[in-house]
């Protein structure tokens, strides 16, 4: 049965370091659509029209690409496995214009954060999370899951984060003090859990309450948001960090590729695809972009 031989791909993928849970889930998903047809292998039309059952484009698109990277897996071992075609496009549109924060934003940000709540605590806890987000470049699920031990002497220790890697990130000495001035005021009010950010009952973040009190502030600070705009999210607080980082760059070929390289270490980034992507991200990187560029060709000519 086809599920089998899913069941075995998963555990390839798994064994080879991936978590591979979304794509797990609809693999099994297709498996049992093309064992209820009696289809013991791939089968190009069952697949797009088991993609076609999704409501949207993009979800159709995510579905077959699946099904195609488990039909080329198993078709090494067997040829009677077809591969889909490409039927809705690729799998992954256009990535979101991300919304780069100012330092003014920043600062109202974390002032309306810290008078947020009647407890004292809930305001510094949110104020010294979201300013974590903004001096370090650190991504949301990275920060609520932080714990006493991973505050070191050299930086926070990031312990198997997206791609199952833990990673050093530095921190400043002003960090350093906001965190052990938390740490101070939530020991006195919520002292029984691990874990450094904690809600009112001494219990870890959850990211989605986290992300409705970004949205929240969001709103009281007056951001600009509607239809057309980028969205703005905690996410947003890392895009801006790496896109300093990256206006901070050196000049000289080598001095620049090293400086990428560096920045996509820090952030945790599998692939540096991932952080030449933020080259796009504002109108100052593009004009520098443009006038290297421009300089490049004057001197050649």
């Amino acid at each position: 049965m086809l599920s089998r031989t899913v069941q075995d791909y998963i555990r390839v993928r798994r064994a080879a370091g991936f978590k591979f849970e979304a794509q797990a889930g609809l693999l099994r998903s297709f498996a049992a659509y093309a064992d209820a047809r009696g289809e013991h292998y791939v089968r190009a039309s069952t697949a797009v029209e088991w993609a076609g059952l999704a409501a949207q484009v993009p979800q159709r698109a995510r579905r077959l690409w699946a099904v195609t990277r488990f039909a080329r897996h198993a078709r090494a071992d067997d040829p009677r496995h077809e591969v889909p075609p490409p039927a809705f496009g690729g799998a992954r549109g256009p990535r979101r214009t991300p919304y780069i924060l100012s330092q003014d934003e920043i600062a109202r940000l974390l002032q309306a954060a810290r008078c947020y709540g009647k407890n004292p605590l809930q305001g510094a806890t949110y104020s010294t999370l979201f300013g974590l987000l903004a001096c370090t470049g650190l991504r949301i699920s990275e920060a609520i899951r932080l714990r006493h031990s991973d505050i070191t002497p050299d930086g926070l220790l990031i312990r198997n984060t997206k791609f199952r890697k833990s990673r050093l990130v530095a921190l400043h000495d002003s960090t350093r003090t906001a965190l052990e001035r938390y740490l101070s005021q939530r020991q006195a009010l919520a002292p029984l859990d691990d874990h450094v950010f904690v809600s009112l009952r001494g219990t870890p973040l959850i990211r989605e309450p986290v992300t409705r009190v970004f949205h929240d502030l969001v709103k009281r600070i007056g951001l600009p948001q509607g239809a057309g705009l980028p969205r703005i999210s905690p996410h947003s607080l890392r895009h801006t960090f790496a896109v300093r980082a990256l206006l901070a760059c050196p000049d000289g070929r080598e001095r620049i590729a090293r400086h990428m390289v560096a920045l996509s270490t820090y952030l945790g980034h599998v692939d540096a695809a991932a952080t030449y992507w933020y080259l796009q991200a504002t109108p100052e990187l593009l004009r520098d972009i443009a006038s290297c560029s421009e300089h490049y060709v004057e001197s050649a000519s």
